[in-house]
């Protein structure tokens, strides 16, 4: 026995990816209930549409520079790390933003394939003292790592921003 997926029953697989999963045909008022809140998240998340969304490469390129993924004019942090509560310049609220952790992996992650590399060929071709080479590159990991965190951070909110996420979804 073969079963079809009815199209005015189920959702289409696009719609699915923004929701939990694709609702069931059952008569279950549990079922139903959630069935109607999966609707409205559907209906929800189809409201936005691809005209009006956000440029992802210049929201990120202005994060990464410091600047308001809005305007790219005002500047992003108030301190080191501190985002602004909003633009100067624009007036963008930008509090909303959940960098979290994803700043620091990232950094670890690009200092640890650049760095990881050059120390093997340091290592390989010119035999320096192991205490030159450990002094050498502890002070280019954490003066890179210093670099490019606030960098990094910048680049992940103006992804937020720019796909719309947590509180950036109202302009």
């Amino acid at each position: 026995m073969i079963l079809k997926r009815d199209s005015a029953t189920f959702p289409s697989r696009a719609d699915e990816k923004n929701c939990d999963r694709a609702p069931r045909a059952t008569k279950s008022p549990l079922v139903k209930a959630k069935r109607e809140a999966q609707k409205t998240c559907m209906d929800r998340d189809s409201t936005h549409s691809h005209t009006d969304d956000r440029d992802g490469k210049q929201a990120m390129w202005r994060g990464f520079r410091r600047t308001c993924p809005n305007c790219g004019e005002g500047t992003l942090f108030s301190g080191y790390l501190k985002v602004a509560d909003h633009c100067a310049v624009c007036g963008q609220e930008l509090h909303h933003h959940r960098a979290d952790d994803g700043p620091a992996y990232l950094t670890i992650l690009v200092v640890g394939h650049l760095m990881a590399p050059l120390i093997h060929i340091a290592f390989t071709r010119f035999r320096p003292d192991p205490l030159v080479l450990a002094t050498i590159f502890t002070i280019g990991c954490v003066a890179l790592s210093l670099y490019l965190l606030p960098r990094l951070k910048g680049l992940v909110v103006g992804i937020q921003w720019a796909r719309r996420m947590h509180g950036f979804r109202d302009a």
